[in-house]
């Protein structure tokens, strides 16, 4: 799936998407939540959140 059809599908823009990919953006938790649901998969695997909040804590 493109970037493109990611953004369609979620209706943000290319941009947002590219952005949150290169971290240069933090998504809201509907769209967090939207795009988890279009992988099939929950927001914390998605976005590795166990894996920064371990960093956070050493």
């Amino acid at each position: 799936m493109t970037q493109r059809e990611v953004a369609e599908k979620v209706r943000v823009t290319e941009r947002t998407i590219i952005s949150v990919e290169k971290g240069k953006y933090k998504p809201s938790i509907v769209l967090a939540y939207k795009l988890a649901k279009l992988f099939g998969t929950d927001i914390e695997t998605l976005f590795c959140l166990e894996e920064f909040v371990e960093n956070e804590e050493e």
